[in-house]
């Protein structure tokens, strides 16, 4: 059996739920198509849209807290998320 997308670190009950509104509901199923592209889902669906939620992701992919994401990649996912709002 898939282990649940909440078995990754960073995801709780809420952000799995949501996770699950958008398709992905395994572990699997965030590590194929990865934090931007969940991230973009979810914002697109109305769920969520914040710098914080996109690092959680960025997080359970890596299999690390949140906090441990990388200076470098933090500063890559913050312009990535600017530029998704603007529409680019």
């Amino acid at each position: 059996m898939p282990a649940p997308v909440e078995s990754l670190p960073n995801i709780g009950p809420d952000l799995s739920q949501e996770l699950r509104k958008v398709g992905i509901v395994t572990a699997d199923d965030l590590l194929r198509v990865g934090a931007m592209d969940a991230w973009q889902r979810l914002v697109r669906a109305g769920l969520r849209d914040c710098m914080h939620s996109l690092l959680a992701l960025e997080g359970a992919v890596e299999g690390i807290p949140s906090d441990e994401v990388p200076l470098e990649r933090r500063q890559e996912l913050k312009q990535f998320a600017i530029a998704f709002s603007q529409g680019d």
